[in-house]
């Protein structure tokens, strides 16, 4: 739609901050993104940062980057030529041309995906994109590309995987975060495959030594990666629906999982949120696909405060929910509540005072 085209222009050309944003959830009763000193939230609407979409293509491919960088799918980053030692995402973008015929000269109708799997032919790429609701197609200037830009706020926030962009971390803190880092870069995070039935992992013979190492999930089958016969009867299952899944239609695969299972499009969730998993970027854990947003948080406490993952022994909590000592603050004035009276609503502490103001 127009308007959202007009917001990731915007966007695009935002200082980091994004002040003067709007807000997609409040749809012009927001004046403008106004970043709160510490809470990932704007203090003119009280909505989130990837409400106002704030973050830009560069920024996005810049975070994904670093994210797979260190991993075995620093494949999919490339050198920055910023020439500050980073690594961007090589996003893959699809751009379909489709003649439109007329009795006057021909034109073409061009249509852009803001991603598309890597490394399929585009008849197999525009089936899988087929296969996924329409309002969460990635196609450039459509609800569907801001879709997946908040998903990627949401799902994958970069301020748990760069120490730099968390407030006030310790030296014992930072250690502990840098490592929980390398730790998921090494034995969780995965990105998904697209594939038809029974050709996930072909070409993988040189990732051999690393499938040893694939924790939580079942071996592969095949000696290459790939399964060397159809399961019991011909039927590939979905591991979500367990519905029969067509042979000549593309299915996600896991590496993490191991090539005997395989995901529908639309079925390749996070078993927390069951949101579809944005770019197909998975962490892997108990034999199910996480994103990373729940992936970190089944292992760590995050503050409800500033939404960053605690590493501090020294944090509240109430009602199943936690936060840094410095956060455990009311939303509206600000004032600590560590040992004071207070109300928990829609999962915002609010002081006695704010609390009744509210009901006003």
């Amino acid at each position: 739609q127009p308007k959202c085209l007009v917001l990731l222009q915007m966007s695009a050309s935002q200082p980091q901050s994004g002040r003067g944003v709007p807000c997609l959830r409040c749809r012009g009763m927001c004046t403008g993104f106004e970043p709160h000193s510490w809470r990932k939230i704007c203090k003119s609407c009280k909505c989130s940062q990837e409400d106002h979409s704030l973050s830009s293509d560069v920024e996005d491919d810049r975070k994904i980057g670093r994210l797979l960088a260190g991993s075995r799918y620093a494949t999919l980053t490339a050198r920055s030529k910023a020439g500050d030692g980073g690594r961007i995402y090589k996003r893959n973008r699809m751009i379909v041309t489709n003649p439109i015929v007329t009795r006057k000269d021909p034109t073409f109708d061009t249509i852009t995906y803001e991603w598309a799997p890597p490394g399929l032919t585009q008849k197999l790429a525009m089936q899988y994109m087929e296969l996924i609701p329409k309002e969460m197609q990635p196609v450039a200037g459509t609800e569907g590309a801001c879709y997946r830009r908040r998903q990627l706020m949401r799902q994958l926030p970069l301020y748990d995987q760069d120490p730099a962009q968390c407030r006030g971390l310790s030296e014992p803190e930072l250690k502990l975060m840098e490592d929980f880092v390398k730790k998921y870069k090494a034995e969780a995070l995965g990105v998904g495959e697209v594939a038809l039935p029974g050709q996930g992992g072909s070409g993988k013979e040189e990732e051999k030594p690393q499938d040893k190492s694939v924790a939580a999930g079942k071996p592969t089958e095949a000696t290459n990666g790939a399964l060397e016969t159809a399961p019991d009867g011909g039927i590939y299952r979905c591991d979500t629906c367990k519905q029969a899944v067509p042979g000549d239609c593309p299915v996600v695969y896991a590496e993490r999982a191991g090539y005997s299972r395989q995901w529908h499009p639309a079925c390749f969730v996070c078993c927390r949120c069951a949101e579809p998993l944005v770019d197909l970027i998975y962490f892997w854990k108990s034999g199910a696909a996480w994103c990373g947003r729940h992936y970190c948080e089944s292992l760590r406490p995050r503050c409800a405060g500033c939404d960053e993952i605690i590493f501090s022994e020294d944090y509240q909590q109430a009602e199943g929910m936690a936060w840094h000592t410095k956060h455990f603050a009311c939303l509206e004035c600000e004032t600590l509540l560590t040992g004071k009276p207070y109300s928990l609503e829609n999962s915002s502490l609010l002081c006695v005072t704010c609390s009744k103001s509210k009901r006003l």
